[in-house]
């Protein structure tokens, strides 16, 4: 039996995929980013901080510590994640096999923003890795690219993130036309950012989803849920 729902995150409850603490850029440390997303009623909270090749094994032995001891203890599955940012594109695949090695249950790689410098062909890189689980906000996203997404199962990010956010909309309709998930996110820096139901909803239908895509986005939610190495004993 899954032990998904000792941490409460069927059906309603919200799932945050991509967070980052004070090891990158964020404002808390990861056990009070944990703690407040709990107190605040998400069933599910990823810790991904922005990391290149020198710092992600030293980024992961924290967080990994922190999650496991909130997994422990509080009815919130905390997720040990990284967020794969401004790297080479060449060598993106060759990183997110090393997370997952390390133990990140979720590798998420920083898109193409338009907000960002990032390098082009990273998209397409991250797509292509079967070590990816989803792509944050990716930017103007070809319909090539896409359908690669959808192929590799790997998720789409609809970020609630202030300049990120541009490409929502077009980001939704390339999904639209190739059967590519989507996930919403909130790309929280501080307790301020976490995603809640009203965010979820506004991000969604701001993007031109309707009820029934953002009810699909829930199953997408736990669809990712299900391929985490969970385990019974925390």
């Amino acid at each position: 039996m899954s032990p998904l729902p000792r941490y409460g995150i069927l059906g309603a409850m919200l799932a945050d995929f991509h967070t980052h603490t004070y090891l990158s850029d964020g404002v808390l440390s990861p056990m009070e980013l944990i703690r407040r997303a709990h107190v605040l009623g998400l069933g599910a909270i990823a810790l991904t901080d922005h990391v290149g090749p020198g710092s992600l094994e030293r980024v992961l032995e924290e967080v990994k510590k922190d999650c496991r001891v909130a997994r422990a203890h509080w009815n919130i599955l905390a997720i040990p994640g990284v967020e794969l940012t401004h790297l080479p594109a060449a060598i993106i695949p060759q990183v997110a096999q090393r997370a997952k090695e390390l133990g990140a249950w979720l590798v998420v790689v920083h898109g193409e923003t338009l907000a960002e410098p990032t390098e082009p062909g990273t998209n397409r890189a991250a797509l292509s890795s079967r070590y990816v689980d989803l792509l944050a906000h990716p930017g103007l996203i070809t319909l090539e690219e896409a359908l690669l997404a959808a192929r590799q199962g790997v998720f789409l990010e609809l970020t609630a993130r202030k300049g990120h956010s541009l490409t929502n909309g077009h980001i939704a309709q390339m999904a639209r036309q190739t059967q590519a998930k989507l996930l919403i996110s909130s790309d929280a820096h501080d307790e301020e950012d976490f995603l809640t139901p009203s965010l979820f909803r506004a991000v969604g239908m701001g993007a031109g989803l309707t009820e029934e895509e953002l009810a699909e986005l829930q199953k997408n939610a736990q669809l990712l849920l299900s391929r985490l190495p969970v385990k019974e004993n925390p």
